[in-house]
């Protein structure tokens, strides 16, 4: 179960939550199924954008970094789920090996270590932070404003294990989604337990197998609840080999945008939505550093080719890349009038509670997950009143945070899906 939390959302229950309500019993049981065949990842998040006709998740993330973000009464949560999951994984395991972000200087990203390892010792294990960076020779304490440190040891690496000077980890966590690339000493450690695998890398994940996943999924979760599963799910489109400096990369870059666009309005159109339709352009892969760009209209390309190649000319990455065209969806969400948008913490298969991230300088179509952020956790409810299916919508208490919770494991069971289909060692892509 999703615990019930308070959300900036206080109207009516909108028809596609009252449905989601409606079918809780087969929903849950049809994830339960599903975890019986499928592994979820070990842990995620991931980026919810409620537009308010439709709820859909933008993004999914294997190595969330946001932990200290979660609200403090949402710990024994999180505590419980790593219990299960180690117990899966390990059951006899004692030490973990944390491996960060090798540039660790962010005050913020700090106290999400903190908040992991507070998460992981009160669930049994003993933690080290070891850092695979070259320009760390020996280990540093790096101090926090509650008085908290963080410890980061150099990792040594011997036939096939992974450790830091006198700890012998079975279990490697990795919070660095090594979007530069795969160093050598995470290769081959056949001794221990790499989490997340290695093909789950940000240097060689694809955006479009993903929602290629999750596409599949949404078909399967809309037949379930008997409702269009568009209303879940941000279309897109991979173009691959465009080059931003040339006629013929404008011109895929136009095509790309004009497609997607006439199919949404068409959408709009059969559901009678005034809002007008934008697309989202990013690279497929998220180690090239393009971002994302949202554009309503072509006319908007050529700005966008200038600042893909002034991106790219800055990072010295040349100017050709497959791109993801997708649907973009709007956010409603508000906090003190600034656009807000939940974001779903995920360990093992459990919603471990999540925040909002808002952004005053940004509009409702924008990428929030950008400078000038703040976060806002999501807390639980003083009531326990929970929404009762089968009451008219707007009867029940509001609980959106459900649907977040629905959608959210939709994209991790996506996730999971996407890591059976390119992992290198299976003997069938699914």
């Amino acid at each position: 179960m999703v615990p019930h939390l308070v959300t900036a959302l206080t109207g009516p229950i909108n028809e596609l939550e009252q449905r989601l309500l409606d079918a809780m019993p087969a929903i849950e049981r049809w994830f339960r199924l599903e975890w019986m065949e499928h592994t979820p990842p070990f842990y995620s998040s991931v980026d919810v954008r409620n537009a308010g006709f439709k709820l859909a998740p933008v993004d999914t993330s294997l190595y969330p970094h946001g932990w200290n973000n979660l609200s403090p009464n949402m710990l024994p949560l999180a505590v419980q789920a790593a219990m299960a999951a180690i117990e899966k994984i390990c059951p006899e395991a004692r030490n973990l090996l944390v491996i960060p972000q090798n540039d660790v200087r962010n005050t913020a990203y700090l106290s999400n270590l903190a908040q992991m390892r507070r998460i992981f010792q009160m669930a049994g294990l003993n933690v080290h932070f070891g850092s695979i960076s070259p320009d760390l020779k020996k280990s540093v304490a790096l101090a926090l404003p509650d008085g908290e440190a963080i410890v980061l040891e150099p990792v040594v690496r011997t036939k096939g294990r992974l450790g830091v000077k006198h700890f012998d980890p079975c279990t490697i966590l990795l919070n660095n989604d090594l979007r530069s690339g795969i160093p050598g000493i995470l290769e081959d450690l056949h001794e221990q337990y790499l989490l997340p695998p290695l093909h789950a890398a940000g240097s060689v994940r694809s955006s479009a197998v993903h929602f290629k996943c999750y596409e599949e999924v949404a078909k399967r979760f809309g037949k379930l609840v008997g409702v269009d599963p568009w209303l879940v799910n941000p279309w897109f489109e991979k173009v691959a080999a465009v080059d931003f400096a040339t006629d013929a990369g404008l011109q895929a870059l136009t095509q790309g945008v004009e497609t997607m666009l006439a199919k949404v309005k068409k959408k709009y159109k059969e559901y009678g939505i005034k809002e007008k339709p934008f697309v989202v352009v990013k690279a497929d892969n998220n180690h090239t550093g393009l971002g994302t760009l949202a554009l309503r209209d072509v006319r908007d390309l050529e700005a966008l080719r200038q600042k893909a190649l002034a991106r790219f000319t800055l990072a010295r990455q040349g100017t050709v890349h497959d791109l993801v065209f997708q649907e973009g969806v709007l956010t409603q969400e508000r906090m003190n009038d600034a656009v807000a948008e939940p974001v779903v913490y995920l360990l093992d298969r459990y919603v471990v509670g999540g925040f909002y991230r808002v952004h005053a300088g940004h509009s409702d179509t924008d990428d929030l997950d950008a400078l000038g952020s703040s976060y806002l956790p999501l807390a639980f409810a003083e009531s326990n009143h929970l929404p009762q299916a089968g009451l008219r919508p707007g009867a029940s208490a509001p609980n959106r945070f459900y649907m977040y919770g629905v959608v959210a494991r939709l994209a991790m069971l996506a996730a999971s899906y996407e890591l059976e289909a390119t992992d290198p060692n299976a003997e069938h892509l699914v």
